[in-house]
């Protein structure tokens, strides 16, 4: 249950700009969101194409967002704790 709400909350928060996966593996960006659907450019042709929300498996652009901040705050400990000694 957990998993399927923070699935849902994801779909849910996908923006115009954000880089996504769909259940099927179609890698696109998000060019439109609608209530229901989104519509995606894909290829280097810009082919655009609408999906359902509930395809989107992966938001690449917040997944890679949150991994930078998390090594941000890990080098900034690291500098932190050298220079404590």
């Amino acid at each position: 249950k957990k998993k399927e709400k923070e699935q849902q909350a994801m779909q849910r928060a996908v923006r115009v700009g954000d880089e996504i996966v769909t259940i099927g593996g179609i890698v696109g960006l998000v060019t439109r969101v609608e209530d229901d659907t989104i519509q995606i450019e894909t290829g280097g042709d810009r082919h655009k194409m609408r999906i359902k929300t509930w395809a989107i498996q992966e938001n690449i652009t917040v997944k890679e967002d949150n991994e930078r901040a998390k090594a941000a705050a890990a080098r900034k400990r690291r500098r932190t704790a050298k220079t404590a000694f």
